[in-house]
């Protein structure tokens, strides 16, 4: 794969490596045909995110032909604190660099980033990178009742008023109020704690469809990155839910890019089976095969959602294990269902059930430092 890129689509390249790095310490980069994707998963498995960049957003876009890749694949993950410092100083990036280019070589495993900057300085920046299947959060947008669609500024505003180590947020919604407040666990001196809420009119919103009044609880940090990036390029943002305990989707998308975040939201305990438990195996003594055995590869868990919308992807894998479950006193976020990729499945078999998965690897600390 080779790419290249000029002028402020750097800094927006940028900053979505910097909304990606809110949600994990490790980096997905899919070559695609129709687009290079950047994804990324948290460690509880309760967050996911994913950006999308068609050919357009590029000056120039290529893949190798399957021979020349050798395998026909590439399963190319990085160590996010290798590729984080890369892009840190957005100002100075806008300010010096003319264009970037992005080729990956799978022979000796390694991502090239090269910074063309004025006074015909060059930065050139080598990265290994370790293969790994990418994963696919499913989610099922058209399926939730509830939609709103609002600028990114509006949403930002809304957000701005809690502090950075504000963990979750609640978001509340009726036809004829949204508000956002600040959630406290059971248990803490609310005493200690300042409540903070602010609300918006439904009339503020592009769109503002609300099929089921919901409380949903979900992390903030994760969202403030997409906020962050759909302002800088003025994009609008929308929100797809239902009740608590099934995740919360927030995307924007533009003729150049698609842009996804997908996070678990915390349970009712009050709901019962009305949540996301119903989706995902969540006995505390339910062992998980090894990955990479034929249970593992062929586990499919019980009520896993017949649709699904998935990017498609280059990497024709095979499901993965998943991880052993937590007990609900220590994952109150439940994780989100997540199934390895495989672009022969996407164009040609959907029979293929989802897998709640994790990484097919073990994480490789050794990988991935940047080298000039």
């Amino acid at each position: 794969m080779n790419c290249q890129l000029e002028g402020n689509r750097v800094k927006a390249f940028g900053k979505a490596v910097h909304a990606l790095a809110r949600i994990g310490d490790a980096l997905w980069l899919d070559p695609m045909d129709k687009g290079l994707a950047l994804r990324a998963v948290n460690s509880a498995h309760s967050g996911y995110a994913c950006f999308l960049f068609s050919p357009m957003f590029f000056q120039h876009y290529s893949l190798e032909s399957a021979s020349e890749q050798g395998a026909g694949t590439i399963k190319c993950k990085l160590v996010m604190k290798s590729v984080l410092p890369l892009f840190r100083c957005l100002a100075s990036i806008e300010r010096n660099v003319e264009r970037c280019q992005i080729s990956i070589s799978t022979p000796d495993d390694r991502v090239k980033i090269q910074f063309f900057c004025r006074h015909g300085i060059t930065k050139t920046h080598n990265l290994h990178f370790q293969e790994s299947e990418a994963l696919q959060a499913v989610f099922s947008s058209h399926l939730c009742p509830n939609v709103m669609r609002a600028p990114a500024r509006l949403l930002g505003d809304l957000v701005m008023h809690f502090p950075v180590s504000q963990e979750e947020i609640t978001l509340s919604t009726s036809p004829l109020k949204v508000s956002l407040r600040n959630y406290c666990e059971e248990g803490r001196d609310h005493t200690r704690v300042t409540n903070t809420e602010t609300s918006s009119h439904p009339d503020e919103f592009d769109r503002f469809q609300i099929g089921v009044n919901s409380d949903i609880t979900f992390c903030l940090k994760e969202l403030r990155g997409l906020l962050s990036f759909a302002e800088s390029l003025c994009l609008p943002v929308s929100v797809h839910f239902a009740a608590a305990g099934k995740p919360v989707c927030f995307s924007v998308e533009d003729m150049a890019l698609e842009a996804t975040v997908v996070l678990a939201t915390l349970m009712d305990p009050e709901s019962g089976g009305a949540s996301q438990a119903a989706e995902i195996p969540r006995r505390a003594d339910a062992a998980a095969p090894p990955a990479g055995s034929r249970e593992a590869r062929g586990g499919v868990p019980q009520g896993a959602p017949a649709a699904m919308e998935l990017i498609p992807s280059s990497q024709g894998s095979p499901g993965v294990a998943p991880p052993a479950p937590m007990h609900e006193a220590d994952a109150p976020i439940c994780s989100l269902l997540f199934r390895a990729l495989s672009s022969e499945q996407d164009e040609g078999c959907n029979t293929a059930p989802p897998v709640l998965a994790c990484n097919s690897e073990e994480e490789d600390d050794e990988t991935g430092s940047p080298s000039h």
